[in-house]
C-alpha cells in the first residue's frame, strides 16, 4: 500500500510520523514523509522517502517564542505583539497554498493521507477532493473534551475547546474556503475537525489515555466499531542511539545517578547563565546534573565538576538512569519521562507545554513552572519536591501502566493499515 504521512512542525512533532513511516516501510509498504524543510534530512534518517513543504521551522521558532515571553511578561505592548504574530504567522500562511499543492501532487494512488496539527485543514480538504482515506494523529488530546482543562467542570471544559475552535475557524474561513473552491469543493459550514469527524477519519491518539484519567471513557463511543476511530495507541519514539550514548553512560555510572535538563528545540538565551543556575542548584541538593543541548550552542557556557553537557542522546536508554527529569514539556520528551519511572518537572515556555506540566501535577508525578519565572531558589524547592520518595513511587507506577515503545508502533501501523483497507471502494 502507499502511505503519505505529512506533519509540518518541530522534530518532537515529526518523530511520531518518522517512527510510523520506518515500521510501514519495513513492512513493505510505499511511504512518503512531507515535512518542514529543515526536517526533511531527520525524516530521510529514519528510513522513509521525505519531501518539504511550508517555511523552515526555524524561521517561526523564535518569534513564536518570543510572543510568548511578551504576552506573559508585558500583555499590554499590544503593538510589539502583533507585530510578533505577523511574524510566525506570515511565513506559514504564505505558504498554505504551496503546502496543499505539494500534497494534492502525492495523493494520487494514495491509500491512505495522515496528518498532524499543522495544515490539518489542508491535508483533510486534499483528502476529501481525491477522495481517499484520511487519517491524523495526536500527540495530546486535541479535539473537544472535558478532561484536558482539569481546572474547569468537563461540560464547561468542552465547551471552551468548541469555542476556541469555532474562533480558529473564523480566523481561517476565507483560506480554508479558497482553497476548497479551487479543489472543487463546496464552501465549509464549520471547522475542519468538524468535517473530519462526519467524515468518519480515523484520529489516532499518540499518548496514553491513563495520562488523561476519563477521557477513555467519554470517547467510548469512538472506538465501539472496528478499526476504532480514536484509538489510544501510546507515544510514537523512535529511540535512536546518539554518538554520545556510550560516553554519557560511562559518566553516569561514575557518579550518582544525575538529574537530567533538556530543552529541546526551543532557544535558551543566555545559556552560560542558564547552565550557572542549574549547577549551583544541584550543588545545593548535593546532585549532579547531565543536560542536553538540543538545539542550542553550549560550546562556550562554565564548566563545572557536577555537570556534563551533552548533544542528542537516546532519552530512552538515558532517562531510566537518571533522578528525575527536568525539561521544556515537548509531549515526546514527556512521555519519555513518564516511561522512565522517573519524576518530572517542566519548565514550559509555550501554552501547549502547559497541558503537559498540568498533567504532571495532576497526577502527582512532578511539577512544573514557567521557564522565565524560575530562579535557583525556585529550582532548588521544586527539584526538592519531586525528589521525594511518594514522587519516584507514582512515577514508577504509573511507567509499569505505559504502554511499551515497541507495542505502540506495531499497534499503530496495524491500525492505518486496517483502516485504509475497510475504506478501499
Amino acid at each position: 500500500m502507499r502511505f503519505v504521512l505529512a506533519n509540518w512542525g518541530s522534530r518532537g512533532e515529526v518523530e511520531p510520523f518518522a517512527v510510523l513511516g520506518r515500521e510501514l516501510v519495513r513492512r513493505g509498504h510505499d511511504v512518503s514523509l512531507v515535512v518542514a524543510p529543515d526536517l526533511v534530512d531527520f525524516a530521510r534518517s529514519a528510513g522513509p522517502a521525505a519531501v518539504a513543504y511550508g517555511p523552515t521551522v526555524q524561521s517561526i521558532i523564535d518569534p513564536h517564542q518570543d510572543y510568548f515571553k511578551l504576552l506573559f511578561s508585558k500583555p499590554w505592548r499590544a503593538r510589539e505583539l502583533r507585530r510578533l504574530v505577523r511574524e510566525f504567522s506570515a511565513p506559514i500562511d504564505e505558504c498554505r497554498e504551496s503546502a496543499g499543492q505539494t500534497l494534492l501532487g502525492l495523493a494520487g494512488g494514495t491509500d491512505l493521507l495522515l496528518t498532524g496539527m499543522n495544515y490539518e485543514g489542508i491535508a483533510a480538504n486534499v483528502a476529501e477532493a481525491c477522495g481517499i482515506p484520511f487519517a491524523t494523529l495526536q500527540h495530546f488530546p486535541l479535539r473537544a473534551n472535558g478532561r484536558l482543562l482539569p481546572f474547569l467542570p468537563p461540560r464547561l471544559g468542552r465547551l471552551v475547546m468548541t469555542g476556541s475552535e469555532w474562533l480558529t475557524w473564523l480566523g481561517h474561513r476565507v483560506n480554508d474556503d479558497a482553497q476548497r473552491e479551487a479543489l472543487g469543493l463546496p464552501k465549509s459550514r464549520g471547522h475542519w475537525t468538524r468535517r473530519i469527524a462526519e467524515s468518519g477519519a480515523m484520529e489516532i491518539q499518540a499518548y496514553d489515555a491513563v495520562c488523561f484519567p476519563g477521557l477513555g471513557q467519554e470517547w467510548a463511543h469512538w472506538n465501539d466499531q472496528s478499526p476504532p476511530l480514536r484509538p489510544f495507541v501510546g507515544a510514537l519514539t523512535l529511540e535512536m542511539p546518539a554518538d554520545a550514548d556510550d560516553e554519557v553512560a560511562s559518566w553516569i555510572a561514575g557518579g550518582t545517578p544525575p538529574i537530567f535538563f533538556g530543552f529541546g528545540s526551543m532557544p535558551i538565551d543566555p545559556a552560560g547563565d542558564t547552565i550557572a543556575m542549574i549547577a549551583r542548584a544541584c550543588a545545593q541538593l548535593g546532585e549532579r546534573a547531565l543536560i542536553g543541548a538540543g538545539t542550542n550552542d553550549f560550546s562556550n557556557v562554565p564548566q563545572f565538576d557536577h555537570v556534563k553537557v551533552v548533544g542528542t542522546i537516546n532519552y530512552a536508554q538515558v532517562f531510566p538512569t537518571c533522578r528525575a527529569i527536568v525539561h521544556h514539556g515537548g509531549s515526546g520528551t514527556t512521555n519519555a519521562g513518564l516511561r522512565s519511572g522517573r519524576p518530572t518537572m517542566i519548565l514550559w515556555m509555550l501554552p501547549d507545554q502547559t497541558f503537559w506540566a498540568g498533567r504532571l501535577k495532576r497526577l502527582k508525578v512532578g511539577t512544573g513552572r514557567r521557564f522565565l519565572a524560575t530562579t535557583e531558589r525556585t529550582l532548588v524547592a521544586d527539584l526538592r519536591k519531586i525528589l521525594a520518595p511518594d514522587y519516584a513511587a507514582r512515577a514508577s507506577s504509573l511507567a509499569a501502566q505505559m504502554t511499551k515503545p515497541a507495542d505502540s508502533v506495531a499497534a499503530t501501523a496495524d491500525l492505518v493499515e486496517k483502516f485504509a483497507i475497510s475504506r478501499r471502494g
